[in-house]
């Protein structure tokens, strides 16, 4: 009969330690989960940009895109909103037909998106000297950045946002 009353006292000592590991997992969790929320998506005005001109691929623009100083955000693995003019037919589209990983930035991290000016193999285009860009979704508070040579554009494209700038090449289909 002994046993049979040592049997509850054990189960309950048992579940009290069960429920002592539960909530220090729940508050590890808690606090895990209130440190990922506190990163938030970028917003142009976040971010400082660099264009580079590259020659891999027929050539394209690698756009840089590292997080002020003081700010932590991320950016969806979505192409970035860019034109070279102020018309329909300058406007990006996408290079990618899938969306890639989240790019968070911080202190020295960038972010690396392809732009390929001229995707047509013909002697048509019109040239610009400037890109405008914003993230996706952003697009009232566009920058304006000065290209590092005039591109000749004809339908435009660009690769998601990435965190290895050898992802961002823009090949031709």
């Amino acid at each position: 009969m002994r046993s049979r009353f040592a049997a509850p006292s054990a189960r309950l000592a048992l579940a009290a330690l069960a429920a002592v590991a539960v909530t220090a997992t729940a508050a590890g969790t808690a606090t895990a989960d209130s440190r990922s929320a506190a990163v938030r998506a970028c917003a142009t005005k976040d971010l400082s940009f660099k264009v580079t001109s590259k020659t891999q691929a027929g050539g394209y623009y690698l756009v840089t895109a590292k997080a002020k100083s003081g700010v932590t955000c991320y950016l969806e693995g979505v192409f970035p909103s860019a034109s070279f003019g102020s018309s329909a037919d300058t406007e990006v589209g996408p290079a990618e037909h899938a969306v890639s990983d989240r790019v968070t930035l911080s202190g020295s991290t960038a972010a690396y998106a392809g732009i390929n000016p001229k995707t047509t193999n013909n002697d048509f285009g019109k040239e610009f000297d400037f890109l405008h860009l914003s993230v996706a979704g952003d697009e009232t508070n566009a920058v304006t950045l000065a290209l590092p040579d005039t591109a000749t554009v004809d339908r435009p494209v660009a690769t998601n946002w990435h965190a290895d700038p050898a992802d961002a090449v823009p090949f031709a289909n």
